[in-house]
């Protein structure tokens, strides 16, 4: 039988090259969204992780009493990305013929859809997931429950045939080939089943493809029937936590569910009807990836990184771009090297500025404190203003930013007063030459610095002080956890609201010997993006909030997951 198999295949194959390939050779890797809202509210996120993880099949839950548009951007992105979006629809009650009506609402909805949108906006079929299985008669009158459950489907199955532009898919456990048809008891229900639709996703809900309880074994005599009737099959898996652990990746984690997915191709390639893979579902996929996606800037609002190798807007002007776009970030501060050319800017800021990201010239060492170093700052803003009035006006820098950090000096021990009386002196300086020609003005500060005070004046803390000078301040909040940062900044979020002023809050992804707390290079980025996510949620209701900062791009981009 094993010898016919691989023959088949190899004839299978041969025809394929010859003649073309049916759609059962379109492999698929789909997921499930059952949040609709997640489609409105987190779209580029969605969209991103599809892209990360190769999905190619959204099967979404469709709420009906939102508007058409609600979903057209998102199927419209999809489509260009190669995904195709599938309406996914179905309650254990709908097996009963009282809920036809109910199960045929979805089917109406999709075609009413279709018909007001354009080609890319368009669902492209309909899984039904229903699973009579969960509702009480099943134990009591099974075959009552199946009978009626077999006629909603041809009801169904008729209804998508009529439209003629809709795959029709299913969703069901692997032990159905156990039950057999009321009707026709030599029949396995599963293969019943299969017959009436285009794509049948198996819940092959199996942690281990080997074994008597393995994945494989459990699907085989489903896979066999598909190849018969010639039906794609995708094979699922689950990541939600549940009480059986065998029966889910969430212990796991997505590695090693990745690890046993990428096996079928070879262990499932002698059956035709092989067509991919879907994984239950994408909230808990997600999460087990680690990958939880940076928090979009809420409108205006900044979402930044810091660019310290100028010549790295030549060098990796695409990946840059490409970096900012998945990481929703609008600013970037970017170190000038005067060395470089113009034209090297010019090129960059041109892409930057269509793609929204605003960008800063950045600037400074902690001798710029000192009054004897004023002509480098005031060098760099000079140089700002010789740049923008050449550059066309999607090219400019729309303000200079400063990282100064004086207290890293031997002077700060020895007369810091006087340091701080320079520093506050220069940073008057720059505000002022930077004004002449209306360029933002913002520093960098020291989240602790609320606790030093302004020399001669013990009432008011340095920071204060600044933020007052400056369109906006960057606080250094370097800790590791959402409660500590916001702890951190919060007295200067009050101070700032109080006088009209915008805070940006800024932590760190570079490995640091002054401990671990203060970064999130052990912790990995998605860590960093759940707890920005939650400063952003505990800030978010001062008016002084003006976003985040991530410090740098180069440990950021190179961080783990």
């Amino acid at each position: 039988m094993k010898a016919a198999r691989i023959y088949l295949s190899v004839l299978c194959l041969t025809l394929g090259f010859l003649y073309g390939f049916s759609p059962a050779e379109k492999k698929s890797k789909a997921t499930w969204i059952w949040q609709s809202e997640t489609v409105g509210e987190n779209k580029q996120q969605v969209l991103t992780f599809c892209e990360e993880n190769d999905i190619t099949l959204i099967y979404l839950r469709i709420d009906m009493n939102k508007p058409y548009d609600y979903y057209r951007s998102f199927i419209r992105d999809a489509s260009a990305k190669g995904v195709e979006v599938h309406a996914v629809a179905g309650h254990p009650a709908w097996a009963l013929v009282s809920n036809q009506k109910r199960m045929l609402k979805i089917v109406n909805w999709v075609k009413q859809y279709n018909e007001s949108v354009a080609q890319a906006e368009r669902i492209k079929g309909i899984q039904l997931d229903i699973e009579p299985y969960l509702l009480p008669q099943w134990e009591t009158e099974q075959k009552r429950v199946i009978r009626e459950w077999q006629s909603n489907v041809k009801v169904f199955a008729a209804e998508l045939n009529e439209i003629g532009n809709l795959e029709a898919s299913v969703a069901i456990p692997f032990w159905l080939d156990d039950i057999p048809t009321p009707d026709n008891p030599d029949l396995p229900l599963s293969e019943w089943m299969i017959s009436r639709f285009d794509t049948i996703n198996i819940m092959a809900y199996r942690d281990k493809l080997d074994g008597p309880n393995g994945l494989l074994s459990l699907v085989d005599e489903e896979m066999e029937q598909a190849d018969k009737l010639e039906r794609r099959v995708l094979i699922a898996v689950n990541m939600k936590e549940i009480e059986d652990d065998h029966a889910s990746f969430a212990q796991e984690g997505a590695s090693e569910m990745n690890r046993m997915l990428d096996q079928l191709p070879d262990r499932l390639g002698e059956h035709s009807s092989y067509s991919g893979t879907a994984i239950h579902d994408y909230r808990y996929w997600q999460e087990a990836s680690g990958t939880i996606p940076a928090p979009p800037p809420a409108p205006g609002q900044y979402r930044g990184t810091y660019i310290w190798r100028a010549e790295t807007l030549k060098s990796e002007e695409d990946e840059i771009l490409a970096f900012a776009e998945k990481n929703e970030i609008n600013l970037l501060y970017i170190r000038i090297d005067m060395q470089q050319p113009p034209a090297m800017y010019q090129r960059f800021l041109k892409k930057a500025t269509a793609a929204g990201i605003e960008v800063h010239a950045l600037g400074g060492h902690p001798i710029w404190a000192l009054k004897e170093n004023r002509s480098k700052i005031l060098k760099l803003v000079n140089w700002v203003k010789v740049y923008n009035a050449q550059a066309d006006s999607d090219e400019q820098l729309r303000g200079v930013h400063l990282d100064i950090e004086p207290y890293v000096l031997p002077r700060w021990q020895e007369n810091k007063e006087e340091v701080l009386r320079q520093w506050m002196g220069n940073i008057e300086s720059f505000v002022a030459e930077a004004k002449k020609d209306g360029l933002k003005t913002s520093v960098d500060l020291a989240a602790w610095l609320d606790n030093t005070a302004v020399p001669g004046n013990p009432d008011v803390p340095l920071s204060h002080w600044m933020i007052d000078q400056l369109d906006h301040t960057t606080l250094m909040a370097f800790r590791d956890k959402a409660e500590q940062i916001v702890n951190l900044v919060e007295s200067q979020m009050k101070y700032a609201e109080s006088k009209g002023k915008k805070l940006v809050v800024a932590v760190e992804s570079k490995e640091s010997h002054e401990g671990e707390f203060v970064t999130f290079f052990e912790e990995g980025m998605g860590e960093m993006n759940q707890q920005l996510q939650l400063v952003a949620q505990l800030l978010g209701g001062y008016s002084s909030y003006l976003g985040q900062a991530v410090h740098a791009y180069e440990y950021w981009k190179n961080g783990k997951d």
